[in-house]
């Protein structure tokens, strides 16, 4: 009983740190810039993906499935605002040249979300670079944004793949064995998604920031943030369906309500990062800033 008080205690501290470093760092507000920068970022973004899987599956069949995935959290309208944004974006045929350019473009367009996403973990973590190597940073920030997509893609891939299983032994399993049977069978789906979504985050927190934390410390991280994803996930969706804000602006709600979709999860995303953050520091191994970044005291942890 005590041990369990004593766990009780620590994880209801290292709770109110995150909630009360989230809020001294502005989280909400690198939460709104980072859907502004997804709305421009997210059609390259999700052309790339639906290409580099669509090896595997087909084009049509991964774009299908990606948009059927934001129909259920967003709506048929953001949905469908979706299809149309990425049959916009089309790489030009006219020329290799040309079309070399197009794919460049397209690449610089979509690691723009990422480089977001590390200037604002930077920032949570208290790094930055060094003045004098912010070339090979900005060098190094666009690698590692174009290695996150080919990551993103492969995830995603692996996720097609999983599902596809899945369907397919549920519908056969049904025919032999009881409802309960494929309860437990939707539950090792659950935990499958889940492993994939705390991969995902452990590789954004790993490679993007300019610190080293160290895998532990990552995995549990990430693990946090994966629940409350999945917790965000049909809570956000909910909201979103029952709201009336896409009917409040007009023709240009689905927008509205994928740029609310993309706040609320980049709220979730750094409050991730602030825990792994709090957990590293206090009962971890610290966070290491790499050789071409340095340690920063923010004012609020100084005072």
């Amino acid at each position: 009983m005590n041990r369990f008080k004593k766990a009780t205690k620590v994880i209801w501290n290292l709770l109110k740190k995150t909630v009360s470093e989230f809020s001294s760092d502005n989280g909400v507000k690198l939460s709104a810039a980072l859907s502004y920068y997804t709305i421009f970022a997210l059609p390259p973004l999700l052309l790339i993906i639906i290409s580099l899987c669509g090896f595997f599956f087909g084009k049509d069949a991964v774009q299908g499935e990606i948009v059927g995935q934001i129909n259920g959290l967003v709506g048929q309208d953001a949905a469908v605002q979706i299809q149309e944004l990425i049959k916009n974006v089309k790489l030009s045929q006219s020329s290799t040249i040309v079309t070399i350019i197009s794919v460049i473009v397209l690449l610089v367009g979509a690691s723009g979300v990422f480089s977001e996403i590390q200037d604002s973990i930077n920032l949570i973590w208290g790094i930055r670079a060094k003045p004098k190597r912010g070339l090979i940073k900005f060098l190094k920030n666009r690698l590692v944004s174009f290695s996150m997509i080919g990551s993103v893609g492969f995830l995603l891939m692996v996720s097609l793949i999983v599902n596809s299983l899945m369907d397919v032994l549920s519908t056969r399993l049904a025919i032999y064995f009881p409802h309960d049977t494929i309860y437990l069978f939707n539950v090792l789906n659950v935990l499958i998604v889940f492993v994939i979504i705390t991969l995902l985050f452990a590789v954004i927190f790993k490679t993007l920031p300019d610190g080293k934390v160290v895998l532990i410390d990552c995995i549990i991280g990430a693990s946090f943030t994966a629940v409350l994803f999945m917790i965000g996930k049909f809570a956000i969706g909910a909201y979103l369906g029952s709201s009336a804000i896409a009917s409040v602006y007009g023709a240009a709600g689905s927008i509205i309500l994928i740029l609310v979709w993309v706040y609320y999860s980049a709220i979730i995303l750094y409050i991730g990062a602030e825990f792994t953050k709090v957990y590293a520091v206090t009962h971890g191994k610290k966070i290491i800033p790499y050789s071409y970044s340095v340690k920063v005291v923010k004012e609020h942890t100084a005072r």
